[in-house]
């Protein structure tokens, strides 16, 4: 039986306590429990003594037993040729009680067969649970005990021994059958449906802990790949601003158009490569240096294929381009004589990077009607996320502009149609899935405080 360690032995005490109140003639009281099949292992859980005196219960387990935990399996307690017999052996394997009411004639005192010592007068009843209420209506499975001649016991019984009950007597007060018997038998059938009460209790509440950890597990991997899901889901906002910024790149193509001799990004870049080459052989005894050259190099080649956000630009040149450039003219010689230039140059290209912007420069665009040049940079400057969905429906109808003449139109406004249907199906997505996370948390409550269980009552 599944039972936890200090409430059985608090219920054992009450039961011990209780036999020793009505019984006056009662001076001690043990319980034993006893389980689960096969083995049945047999452990003494408590001891209570009437004090003559006081008449109060002392507690414990001072003797020395084969009893005290961890007690003593079914095959070393059981009846076997050439061994002494216990009468826990007797009421384990018969489900009836033993009455030790003469001890000199005692058959199954330990004591007596092994030192001639007789045993003190004591009354030992079986706790019956029936077997039903603890496997099942159909307990076909179940692996029984041996008896010592290979035979099951239980098999055919409908009761199980869950725990046996062990009372001594004043000498020659109690005989078998006696009401003192009766009343032991009576209130072990109330400890075997407090027992069954408490096992189906402690059961009740590991499988609500195991279902609600399980709950929890569940709920836990569905949001880790709901969360993955989500996150793989992301590339449709980088797709919107890999879009976006094709419309950027073709707004600072326009506003070249407008002042072909400014200086662009791509060809400040183009000069600060040439002369990035044209040094590097220089540092061929220096690799460390050589290497970062090489780095900036294609970091620079980078920067120039890419249509940034101007603050993403910034922070690109003052992270990757600057640092190294910095290193690379104050680490070597190589480009003293384009120091200048250099310096020069990183400080157009910070300017460049947000040319798309000028007030100034788009002002003076006189190629493109008003309206356009309205529109267009308010939209091509836009870092898309989620909460500004509205502005994508703004973009779509933008690339319907007739004045709008840049490659591949229709083809950019079809894939920004497609991936707005996807952007707006993720909130949605998400708010879903949290509200099947949350009702799969809150699908079964835990209770603190059991119900009483109304238990049927069974007669051995």
């Amino acid at each position: 039986m599944v039972i936890d360690d200090d409430i059985l032995e608090k219920t054992c005490k009450d039961m011990i306590e209780t036999i020793l109140f009505c019984l006056e003639n009662a001076t001690k009281g043990t319980i034993y429990k006893v389980g689960p099949m096969p083995r049945l292992q047999a452990v003494r859980v408590t001891s209570g003594i009437r004090d003559e005196g006081s008449g109060r219960i002392r507690w414990g387990l001072p003797e020395v037993s084969d009893y005290n935990y961890p007690g003593k399996t079914w095959e070393q307690y059981r009846d076997r040729p050439g061994y002494v017999k216990e009468a826990m052996a007797w009421c384990v394997e018969n489900g009836k009680s033993w009455t030790a009411d003469n001890p000199y004639e005692d058959l199954r005192s330990v004591r007596k067969q092994i030192s001639n010592e007789i045993e003190d007068f004591h009354h030992m009843e079986p706790v019956l649970v029936k077997k039903s209420f603890l496997y099942g209506n159909e307990p076909a499975d179940l692996e029984y005990p041996l008896d010592s001649n290979g035979n099951p016991i239980w098999k055919d019984f409908e009761f199980v021994v869950v725990a046996v009950i062990k009372i001594h007597f004043k000498s020659y007060t109690i005989r078998r059958g006696d009401q003192s018997t009766k009343i032991i038998k009576k209130l072990s059938r109330t400890l075997g449906t407090e027992l069954l009460s408490l096992h189906i209790r402690e059961t009740l509440s590991d499988a609500q802990k195991e279902l609600a950890r399980q709950r929890l597990q569940s709920c836990n991997v569905l949001a880790h790949e709901l969360r993955n899901t989500l996150i793989k889901l992301g590339f449709i906002f980088s797709a919107i601003n890999a879009e976006i910024s094709f419309l950027r790149e073709q707004w600072e193509a326009e506003i070249m158009k407008a002042y072909p001799d400014l200086r662009s990004k791509q060809s400040i870049l183009t000069r600060l490569n040439d002369l990035l080459r044209l040094r590097l052989p220089r540092l061929n005894g220096t690799h460390h240096l050589a290497r970062l050259g090489e780095a900036l190099l294609a970091e620079q080649a980078e920067f120039t294929c890419l249509a940034l956000m101007p603050y993403i630009g910034e922070k690109w040149l003052d992270n990757k381009i600057r640092p190294k450039w910095h290193r690379l003219l104050t680490e070597t010689d190589a480009w003293n004589e384009n120091r200048q230039e250099i310096e020069g140059l990183l400080e157009q290209l910070k300017q460049a990077v947000w040319m798309g912007l000028d007030s100034g420069l788009i002002s003076s665009v006189k190629h493109l009607p008003d309206d356009l040049k309205a529109l267009w940079p308010r939209l091509a400057y836009v870092d898309f996320t989620a909460d500004r969905l509205p502005i994508l429906e703004e973009i779509i109808e933008f690339l319907d502009h007739p004045a709008l003449n840049i490659p591949h139109k229709q083809q950019t406004r079809k894939i920004l149609t497609s991936l707005k249907a996807l952007a707006e199906m993720i909130p949605e997505v998400e708010e879903r899935a949290n509200r099947i996370i949350m009702s799969l948390k809150n699908g079964s409550v835990l209770e603190s405080v059991y119900p009483s269980l109304d238990l049927p009552s069974f007669s051995a």
